[in-house]
């Protein structure tokens, strides 16, 4: 298959000039179009953006410039050289401050031309291999576009855009464990002018207080007994990129007056070191604690928390943003698909209720795990919920409980916890007693019910046997439960 040529505009008022490029561009291997006019240039440009653009800086509609600012504005991966009988300082510098690869003046020296075209093209195929690697950090990082539908998270995203093309050197990020805080920090990261640069993690709650230290200072060799070389800490790591520390509220006293040193002086010194170390990092903490409380209660530094809480970023639950539910699970449906080789296409309609009904206490970690194991369980097109979590399934089917338990009154609180982590229907007995075979019976006749006679996961919700199960079935006459 032939390679596909690489495209030139020629944009200028001359047909003379047009000609000659035409002719040399054609004779060097470039498929060319040209334009007398910044109005027709504009109409080939939108129908087929060029690789490379030959523009002149005086056309009798628009000025190149002008013409020069739009085309950059619709697409900036063409590269645009300028060309001119009259260079003039004052368009050199307006043309390079807004994109231009380079200024050439009339008459040509073809040799030149030549050169810079194949600058210009290899200029651009560069940034498209870079784009590409950027691309792939990101992929590899884990690191996504947020889903954002509900206005608050809309909102957020915005607020959260501006943050990462600001110069903020500190930001924090609080919310409920799995709403997300730390794919915000790689949003932060990513749409930043540090995006080129390294995103660098440490949890503070899964390191000891002990080897912290050392790993966000890094030490010099012999430092301890057993530092046999030299290590860079992670905020020399982070030098020129971004720095997230998770849940920041578990460091230590100690370690939290050090990290002020960092944030106020962008410096360190290495555990056994005699220097101090500069750098140019962005610190992005994140929380699922009160640190406000922790302040009151002498357990987080009064100082490093307004020092955090400069630009602070809070992301609401789940539950107070709805309208991002089922956004949410389709992307993540799509993620599973690719990974796990299906072709589910949603949710059933039932499912769809349930899922919308649910409160989510684990935010939307709970939520991609939910659709992960129903993505793995389900043969069908669209996800029942048969296959959802159990306590997901167990909140909306609180009203099938009631009539299963005609004799017993379920409590307010309706549901309890058991050690195992299943739920329960709370019941009170009636007055005129009842009989444990009875409430057996009942129970066996929901689990089969909720199941709708499926008795392979109905045996699951009992934590009994699917043998156990057929034998109660029998026994209580409930082998046609569907």
């Amino acid at each position: 298959m032939a390679q596909e040529k690489e495209r030139i505009l020629v944009v200028d008022d001359e047909r003379l000039v047009r000609w000659t490029l035409l002719k040399k561009f054609t004779e060097w291997g470039y498929e060319v179009r040209e334009a007398g006019s910044a109005g027709e240039a504009l109409d080939l440009y939108r129908r087929e953006v060029p690789d490379v653009l030959v523009l002149d800086v005086r056309l009798p509609d628009l000025t190149g410039i002008e013409l020069l600012r739009q085309v950059k504005s619709q697409c900036d991966t063409c590269a645009v050289i300028m060309i001119t009988a009259n260079p003039q300082v004052d368009d050199v510098k307006a043309a390079l401050k807004m994109g231009a690869f380079d200024f050439i003046a009339k008459p040509f020296d073809f040799d030149e031309l030549r050169v810079t075209v194949q600058n210009a093209l290899e200029t651009r195929r560069l940034r498209a291999e870079l784009d590409t690697l950027r691309d792939e950090v990101r992929r590899k990082s884990g690191y996504h576009d947020v889903v954002a539908s509900s206005r608050k998270m809309t909102e957020l995203i915005e607020f959260v855009r501006k943050v990462a093309n600001s110069e903020a050197s500190t930001i924090l990020i609080q919310g409920e464990s799995g709403t997300g805080k730390d794919l915000i920090a790689k949003f932060i990261h990513y749409n930043s002018s540090r995006q080129g640069r390294p995103f660098v993690t440490i949890n503070c709650s899964a390191i000891p207080e002990t080897l912290m230290e050392a790993e966000l200072f890094g030490h010099e060799r012999g430092a301890f007994t057993d530092a046999k070389a030299m290590k860079r800490g992670l905020c020399e790591m982070a030098d020129g990129g971004s720095l997230f520390l998770d849940e920041i509220g578990e460091m230590s006293l100690v370690l939290q007056a050090k990290l002020l040193r960092v944030l106020e002086d962008q410096t360190f010194r290495r555990i056994g070191g005699v220097k101090d170390m500069s750098v140019n990092i962005r610190v992005i903490a994140a929380s699922n604690r009160d640190l406000e409380q922790a302040v009151r209660e002498g357990r987080f530094r009064e100082d490093l928390f307004y020092r955090l809480t400069i630009i602070p970023v809070f992301i609401p639950p789940l539950r107070q943003r709805r309208d991002d539910i089922l956004p949410l699970v389709s992307f993540f449906i799509e993620h599973y698909n690719h990974k796990f080789k299906k072709a589910l296409r949603g949710l059933s309609s039932e499912a769809g209720e349930i899922i919308l009904k649910y409160d989510w206490p684990g935010n939307v970690r709970e939520l991609k795990n939910a659709i992960e194991r129903a993505m793995i369980l389900e043969d069908d097109t669209l996800i029942r919920p048969l296959y959802l979590p159990f306590q997901v399934t167990s909140q909306s089917a609180i009203p099938s409980s009631m009539d299963a338990f005609p004799d017993a009154r379920v409590s307010e609180s309706r549901w309890t916890e058991l050690p195992s982590g299943r739920l329960l229907p709370v019941l009170e007995i009636p007055a005129r007693g009842t009989s444990l075979e009875e409430v057996e019976r009942e129970l066996v006749h929901l689990a089969l019910k909720q199941t709708s006679g499926n008795q392979t996961h109905a045996a699951h919700l009992l934590d009994i046997s699917r043998d156990a199960l057929r034998y109660k079935m029998k026994k209580f006459g409930l082998e046609r439960i569907s």
